[in-house]
């Protein structure tokens, strides 16, 4: 039975998903600086933190997304990756197994729409500031100045991706 297992792992890309783990966790690092939420004004909540990570992790997604094929296997091993992170932080805030499911797929689509707001967003005459309010604030009005200091990294961030070549983002050197 045991080999059974391993077997089915290897076909459906465990080797290749795990090693992918320090990457994500570099994404929840990178979420959890106290700048986002202090000078930032993101909520210091469990929505604020999520929020963050959905942010930081779009980016990440979008910068592999122009590797073309290349980075299409690790952007889906990503976000398994951040379903499972969800999956158990739903179930540590005792979320039963009947509606876990239908959480992870509202964040999943939460993902999905960051996405396309930080594409268009840093895309040519987007509107990344809206992007940020509708997305990391949820509508709610920042203190003045949040909004740029959030910006601000988020550029800052995608700037350092753009110049880290994805073999060394895929070893999970995420520094930005």
């Amino acid at each position: 039975m045991r080999r059974v297992a391993g077997l089915w792992r290897r076909l459906f890309g465990a080797r290749e998903r795990d090693a992918l783990a320090p990457l994500y966790h570099a994404v929840v690092a990178a979420a959890r600086r106290p700048v986002w939420y202090k000078a930032g004004g993101v909520p210091d909540t469990i929505d604020g933190r999520f929020d963050m990570v959905a942010a930081i992790l779009a980016l990440v997604l979008l910068r592999l997304e122009e590797e073309g094929d290349v980075g299409r296997a690790p952007a889906a091993y990503l976000a398994e990756l951040f379903v499972d992170d969800m999956d158990g932080q739903l179930r540590e805030r005792g979320i039963g197994d009947i509606v876990v499911g239908k959480h992870v797929g509202r964040m999943m689509g939460a993902l999905g729409g960051r996405l396309g707001a930080f594409r268009d967003g840093f895309g040519a005459g987007g509107d990344l500031d809206t992007a940020i309010r509708r997305n990391i604030y949820r509508g709610a009005a920042p203190a003045p100045g949040a909004v740029a200091v959030v910006r601000d990294g988020l550029v800052s961030m995608r700037a350092t991706l753009e110049a880290t070549p994805a073999s060394i983002l895929l070893d999970g050197v995420l520094s930005a």
